[in-house]
């Protein structure tokens, strides 16, 4: 990079020379730029300009890419600039909350652009007064704390539209006074801004993780992302901060359920983070929010008072406001073209495409949706007049589905990512608006799309993840050939995680060489699972060396399965004390399996105290089987009473192995009625063995009883003889 010339405005003026230059030599005119980085006419004029303000980034980026000249070193000379001009304040990542556009923060806008105060002010966009509910009083709490010194982090969690992000912008007004400052990171993406400056983080920040799922669901960032959270939180010298986002409930059911016993564990730091700081914000205004929404609309609110005109009946008074039964209205009475591309984008979401589709995928996508009539009746220009007409935009700014530019990679991925970078998407693309993409959640969750859907997948995605997700889907709807196509497609586009799939399969099948196979080559490209597999193999074929090298190498990736494996292997050939420093090594790394067994381990030895202490720290973790063993364990001690409560306790959570157990008590200390209780329970959630003990103890009674028994079990009474009739006379 040249070095900085003399001025207050230095690296702004060297930017727009090296644009000019690139300008120059690429041999285009300002229209011509203008057209190939897909960006107005004037916008391009501005950025070379001398006397206009220093461009955004995304021009800057656009430029750089069809003149083909070093982004990252353009970027970092527009932040430079920025900083000269005074648009960026040095420091730690982000800006006085007072700066803030609560627009940008994606508060949802309600309303049309309300008229400049001033010929050089700019049109403002609409916002009703706020409605205080329940849950803001419990985020006020958090921000009090943070204003005393206190690090808080609160996820509100709640359906598309319902008023999380305007709750948090309000919340962190008093703050704004105190003057602390917020940061939204969201460039290049949210995950790579969010791990990029974390650290840099300075006291008296709020962090705003607005849709966290873009945060803690990242694939290859998530976990390392809430670490960084939580390190943040913790760390005193870096406080007071307060961390607030959104969470859609499905998403917030995904991070925080529980892995299957042995199953990997991809959200377990972001289950940690979550754990007891999310806060819910229902759907709907109840009766005291409608009447203050009432007082606002009377005193001149005029937004509020047109939503209640329409939502008073249901309370959903934010989604009103946002758009979305405008939304849904152009979605029900869309032209059919339009209304084919919507369907085949509610199923690419919901069924696990990303963000961003394709215009091509879902142009051919949408084809099969339509019916023979409608079909006959498409004119040349069909998708370009559909995808016009769902570009216009409803009440809130809002479009059915709107064009997007996604921001291009501008790092190379961590060298621990276990996938290949995805492929460029070519041509335009497209996101659906998220109060529709939820709603076909559930008005379409039992639909299975057409043939054309599939095919357009095939041909056109191509990042391995959306590739993947698709293929577990058509499989799950036994559209067994395509899904075994596009399983194909994402090994092909560096998806390792399908590669293994694929190895499943053939190992399935009794193709055992090419299972191998493709787990070498997953392995090769890094993922450990693939490994942990053909250790299993390897043990399986009776090469126990081979198989503990294999587990060896997962494990030193940091795979605790292979650690889990390999405690497993010690133990078999009778090194318990290899077995037990593995197994606990395993389980300082999270996995509960291995506490499992290594407090299996402890009670065969004879050490109780110690086994019923890691057994606690097993159900600490979640896992409800611990429960039953050391309801087992007490019982086998003669603490009936404490065996009980903890059978009670696991029992309640579904453990029908619990169940069984605490019938087996009940029966013995005489309490039969609950024992045929508990055992009926037991056999509703399919436990056979609990079948077969109704039918024994029904027997028995019925051998001690020859009177017979009622449906339910309960012995009748003797038979009585009539009474003889009585003779008059």
């Amino acid at each position: 990079m040249r070095g900085k010339q003399s001025g207050d405005s230095s690296a702004l003026t060297e930017l727009r020379e090296r644009l000019a230059e690139g300008l120059a030599r690429a041999r285009l005119n300002q229209t011509q730029l203008a057209k190939q980085a897909e960006l107005g006419r004037t916008t391009v004029s501005e950025a070379l300009s001398p006397t206009k303000p220093v461009p955004s980034a995304e021009t800057v980026a656009a430029l750089a890419h069809v003149l083909r000249l070093p982004v990252r070193e353009l970027l970092e000379l527009r932040r430079t600039a920025a900083e000269e001009s005074g648009t960026v304040t040095p420091g730690g990542p982000g800006r006085p909350i007072g700066q803030w556009d609560p627009h940008d923060l994606e508060v949802h806008p309600a309303g049309p652009l309300r008229a400049p105060s001033g010929p050089d002010a700019p049109a403002l966009r609409a916002l009703p007064r706020y409605v205080p509910r329940e849950h803001d009083g419990v985020l006020g709490e958090a921000v009090r704390d943070a204003a005393a010194g206190r690090s808080r982090i609160v996820v509100l969690m709640g359906s598309s539209s319902t008023g999380k992000t305007r709750a948090c912008w309000e919340a962190v007004q008093p703050l704004a006074k105190k003057g602390w400052r917020l940061w939204h990171p969201f460039d290049p993406t949210r995950a790579e801004a969010a791990l990029e400056d974390l650290h840099r983080v300075e006291p008296c920040t709020v962090v705003w993780l607005n849709e966290a799922q873009h945060y803690l669901g990242d694939l290859v960032f998530g976990e390392r992302i809430a670490a960084a959270v939580h390190h943040l939180l913790v760390s005193t010298e870096r406080g007071p901060v307060l961390v607030l986002g959104t969470l859609w409930p499905e998403y917030e059911k995904q991070y925080t359920a529980l892995p299957r016993p042995g199953a990997e564990d991809p959200y377990s730091r972001a289950r940690e983070l979550l754990a007891g700081h999310t806060l819910t914000v229902p759907d709907a205004f109840d009766a005291q929010a409608l009447a203050a929404a009432a007082v606002l609309a009377e005193s001149g609110d005029q937004l509020m008072a047109d939503a209640l005109t329409r939502a008073r009946a249901d309370g959903r008074m934010t989604q009103d406001l946002a758009g979305a039964p405008e939304l849904l209205n152009r979605y029900q009475n869309a032209s059919p073209a339009a209304k084919a591309f919507l369907e085949a984008a509610m199923d690419a979401r919901r069924l696990g495409v990303g963000l961003h589709l394709p215009q091509a995928f879902l142009t051919d996508a949408a084809t099969d949706y339509l019916d023979q009539n409608d079909y006959d009746q498409l004119t040349d220009d069909w998708a370009e007049q559909a995808y016009a007409e769902l570009a216009l935009l409803v009440h809130g700014k809002q479009a059915p589905l709107r064009r997007t530019t996604p921001r291009a990679p501008r790092r190379p991925p961590p060298a621990a990512a276990t996938e290949a970078p995805a492929p460029p998407t070519a041509g335009p693309q497209f996101r659906l608006a998220d109060y529709l993409e939820q709603h076909s959640r559930t008005t379409r969750r039992h639909l299975c799309p057409p043939a054309s859907f599939w095919h357009a997948a095939h041909t056109h995605l191509v990042h391995p993840d959306d590739l993947g997700n698709l293929a577990e889907a058509a499989e799950e709807r036994h559209r067994l050939q395509w899904a075994h196509h596009l399983r194909h497609r994402a090994a092909t586009h560096g998806s390792t995680t399908a590669l293994l799939r694929l190895a499943q399969m053939r190992e399935k099948a009794g193709d055992r060489e090419s299972a191998a196979a493709l787990l070498r080559q997953a392995a090769d490209h890094g993922n450990t699972n693939a490994l942990y597999e053909l250790a299993i193999m390897r043990e399986e074929a009776g090469d126990r060396e081979g198989a503990e090298a294999l587990a060896r190498q997962a494990a030193d990736h940091g795979n605790t399965r292979a650690l889990d494996r390999l405690a497993m292997m010690r133990e078999e050939a009778g090194d318990r004390e290899g077995a037990e420093a593995l197994a606990r090594q395993a389980a300082d790394h999270g996995n509960t399996n291995a506490l499992y067994r290594l407090a299996m381990m402890r009670e065969e030895a004879g050490d109780r105290e110690s086994a019923e202490a890691l057994f606690l720290q097993v159900a600490d973790h979640g896992e409800i089987d611990a429960l039953y063993e050391l309801a087992r364990m007490r019982e086998k001690a003669g603490d009936r009473e404490s065996a009980e409560a903890l059978a009670r306790q696991a029992a309640d959570h579904g453990n029908t192995e619990a169940l069984y157990h605490l019938a087996e008590m009940r029966e013995k200390a005489g309490d039969r009625e609950s024992a045929e209780a508990l055992l009926r329970k037991a056999a509703d959630y399919g436990n056979t063995e609990a079948l077969y003990e109704l039918a024994r103890m029904r027997e028995v009674l019925r051998s001690q009883w020859p009177y017979g028994l009622d449906p339910d079990g309960t012995p009748t009474p003797p038979w009585q003889p009539p009474s003889a009739p009585t003779v008059l006379g």
